[in-house]
């Protein structure tokens, strides 16, 4: 790789990333100069993550394994503005962590749970606490104390591909980043697709690209029926429907979806996907931090008032499934309850016609089974 341009360091890297419109690819999608240019107030912290710890997530992992030298540029770059550590985050015992230790980097190792790779759960366990969601009084990249009164030094998180993106631009500038993507979204991303696939595969893409497209680069089977975009916070969407829609906030917006952190899942149509979402639920109500009602009881009751309602579609059922779901969004300290519940919400309207079909005593998918 060549060297970066004097021109595209400190301030100018800022103001080229502002020009660029970089945003997050981890999945807030916040403007990074916006982020960058808070830091280089004080003296902070920077944690890479790279745990791809949404369900399904792949990316970061991908770009630790094939773009490190330019991972490691772009961390480097980020250090200079923030004049603090650098600090890489990865899932304990994975793949990405053994890559970035024999980088010889500083790395955080995350349990594997789902809410341990949250932002403010990275920041937590880089300061001595548990890897659990913090209450934000404040933004942690100012500093501040959290819900116990301990002090929080300053710190941002990175995800792994958005600091390969900065590299990128410090050495491309960002009329080449504009090139691609949309107006509202530009710039290459990454997309992962899995699941029902005939080859799951990291997509280099770009915001605007129809769905079809990135179903095609995994070899979709034609059997397949439905996607579930970005995992557990995410939305199911009918292939028929999705796939001439644009990889876009616009073009996923009717179904309920976002770019997010890029994860498209092809559901196995072999499955009820009733069953699935009991799965994902249960899952859910299992990773809970434990420290706040909404996560510790509101969740695992979802679960059991879905489970109960998939299994006897009443009208009694469905009353109670909708009091939880009305309950939980904006009540917990972090926004993990809101994520299941809106995907709970999404796959009620999505799988309605199945949901009637086990009132009726029938299921579709059992019958393909015993086929």
């Amino acid at each position: 790789m060549t060297s970066t341009s004097p021109q595209l360091t400190g301030v100018r890297l800022l103001d080229a990333l502002d020009a660029s419109g970089l945003t997050g690819r981890g999945g807030a999608a916040f403007p990074s100069a916006v982020k960058l240019r808070a830091m280089t107030k004080r003296h902070t912290a920077v944690i890479v993550n790279a745990c791809d710890g949404e369900l399904g997530a792949v990316k970061d992992g991908w770009v630790v394994a094939n773009h490190l030298d330019e991972l490691l540029h772009g961390a480097d770059l980020v250090r200079g503005l923030a004049r603090g550590a650098v600090t890489f985050a990865a899932h304990r015992g994975s793949g990405t962590e053994r890559r970035l230790r024999s980088a010889g980097v500083d790395v955080l190792d995350a349990p594997s749970r789902y809410v341990s790779s949250e932002e403010s759960s990275l920041i937590s366990l880089s300061q001595g606490g548990l890897a659990r969601p913090m209450t934000k009084r404040s933004l942690y990249i100012q500093g501040g104390r959290d819900s116990t009164g301990r002090r929080i030094a300053p710190t941002i998180v990175l995800n792994a591909e958005t600091v390969w993106r900065i590299a990128q631009i410090a050495e491309r500038g960002p009329e080449w980043f504009r090139r691609f993507g949309t107006a509202s979204e530009p710039g290459p991303r990454l997309a992962s697709v899995g699941g029902y696939v005939g080859r799951p595969v990291v997509v280099e893409t770009q915001a605007g690209v129809p769905v079809g497209e990135l179903l095609a680069a995994a070899r979709t089977p034609a059997d397949a029926e439905y996607v579930l975009v970005n995992g557990l916070g995410g939305a199911f969407a009918s292939i028929a429907g999705v796939s001439s829609a644009a990889w876009s906030r616009e073009g996923l917006a009717p179904f309920g979806g976002r770019l997010g952190p890029g994860i498209i899942d092809v559901v196995d149509p072999r499955r009820c996907p009733l069953d699935m979402v009991t799965e994902l639920l249960a899952y859910a109500a299992g990773e809970s931090a434990g420290q706040c009602g909404p996560c510790m009881f509101g969740v695992p009751e979802l679960s059991g008032l879905w489970q109960q309602y998939v299994r006897t579609p009443s009208a009694r059922h469905r009353r109670a499934l909708d009091i939880n779901l009305g309950l939980l969004p904006g009540r917990g300290g972090c926004k993990f309850p809101d994520g299941v519940a809106g995907l709970a919400v999404n796959a009620l309207a999505v799988f309605a016609d199945h949901i009637t079909e086990h009132a009726a005593g029938r299921c579709r998918y059992a019958a393909r089974r015993t086929a």
